[in-house]
């Protein structure tokens, strides 16, 4: 079983930066892709980025790219979402989750994730 807790959320202007921090409890955390995902009100949970277990490998949602960048620290057990040039529809609590060791932004592929994190962007 894998704990995750996200942290870091909070309430900014549009085009100010946050990093979020999802910190997990298992040992053999680089065994496991860590993806981040959002749910805005009313919206079905989306993907956002994910990065591989070595940390070599990335991928992006297409409004992603180019402004977040995902990044992990094997050493603290520790995955983190840098967002820069937030935008108002960047506002959505933010998952993080342990998935298997391939690539995927499927949400069904993820076992374990976090309680969420709550961003929001004001105009």
């Amino acid at each position: 079983q894998v704990q995750l807790v996200e942290s870091g959320g909070g309430l900014v202007q549009a085009g100010d930066s946050l990093r979020l921090s999802c910190a997990a409890s298992e040992r053999t955390f680089n065994d496991y892709y860590m993806g981040w995902f959002r749910q805005a009100p009313g919206k079905e949970r989306e993907f956002v980025a994910v990065v591989s277990g070595s940390g070599r490998t990335t991928a992006y949602a297409v409004s992603a790219k180019g402004r977040f960048t995902v990044s992990r620290d094997n050493a603290k057990n520790t995955a983190y979402l840098q967002m820069n040039s937030l935008k108002p529809e960047d506002t959505a609590v933010y998952y993080c989750a342990a998935g298997p060791g391939f690539l995927t932004r499927s949400t069904k592929d993820y076992t374990y994730w976090g309680q969420g994190t709550l961003v929001t962007v004001s105009s």
